[in-house]
């Protein structure tokens, strides 16, 4: 397997002839964006890799599809020439596409392609923040993909999440090879020390109980409102036990990375 990461949520995974892009953000740098009423980011870096230099995609996974920090102008241009989005149910409803299918958390899918094995795509569970949120941010869901009848999946994509107990359910275990989990510790003035997405230390707890191979971080730079960055979220992910310290690799920006 190959992943490159491309900024913010934005990776690309190839994988036995596959091409699966995660939450595509291809905006250049400098606009500010409202999530919310009192709730708004800058974006500060632009992607590693130009939208048109991304070559064919097989298929899109979308977290979310309400904030632009996971779907961006040119990430929904992006999605026209794809043939399959996986996403929440909310977000299947949004987009006009012909093949966008809404999931569930546990619900699968299976996508399909001329001369490829069929992947299984099963949504693991998310929250975008505190308790009592949702009606605020929205739905949110993961990732577990599985070729074959492989014993574990190849891959786990946790999307926009904090740490709670659903989430510690539902992965506990889990055993991807690799998990390319979404860090970041996303805020906001206005709601305080309210956070939407976990930062290091509580990554370091759930790759713990995912047990995964590999992890690649991402989710952790180019935003105004990730109020903690790779700089770190490095220091935290060095300093944790060797069990989960030695499963991170930071995958430079833009470089594919074999794994």
């Amino acid at each position: 397997m190959r992943v490159t990461r491309i900024g913010g949520p934005t990776a690309l995974i190839e994988w036995e002839g596959w091409r699966i892009l995660t939450d595509p953000t291809f905006d250049p740098p400098g606009r500010r964006y409202s999530f919310a009423p009192g709730a708004s980011s800058t974006k500060t870096t632009g992607p590693a890799i130009a939208l048109d230099d991304i070559g064919p995609i097989d298929a899109v996974l979308l977290s979310h599809h309400q904030h632009a920090d996971n779907l961006d102008d040119a990430g929904r241009r992006a999605l026209e020439q794809v043939p399959t989005v996986i996403t929440t149910v909310p977000g299947a409803k949004a987009l006009a596409h012909h093949d966008v299918r809404g999931l569930t958390a546990d619900a699968r899918t299976v996508l399909t392609a001329q001369d490829k094995r069929p992947i299984t795509v099963v949504a693991t569970a998310g929250r975008h923040g505190a308790p009592l949120t949702r009606p605020l941010v929205g739905h949110v869901i993961g990732f577990a993909l599985t070729i074959g009848e492989a014993a574990r999946p190849g891959v786990w994509v946790s999307g926009d999440t904090v740490l709670y107990g659903g989430l510690r359910r539902a992965v506990t275990g889990l055993a991807p090879e690799v998990a390319i989990v979404h860090i970041g510790a996303v805020k906001f003035p206005v709601t305080g020390p309210l956070a939407y997405t976990m930062n290091a230390s509580q990554a370091v707890e759930l790759i713990d109980l995912v047990d995964p191979g590999v992890v690649v971080p991402v989710h952790v730079e180019g935003w105004s409102h990730f109020s903690e960055q790779e700089d770190a979220a490095t220091a935290v992910f060095e300093a944790a036990p060797a069990s989960v310290a030695d499963r991170v690799r930071w995958a430079p920006l833009g470089v594919p990375v074999e794994l």
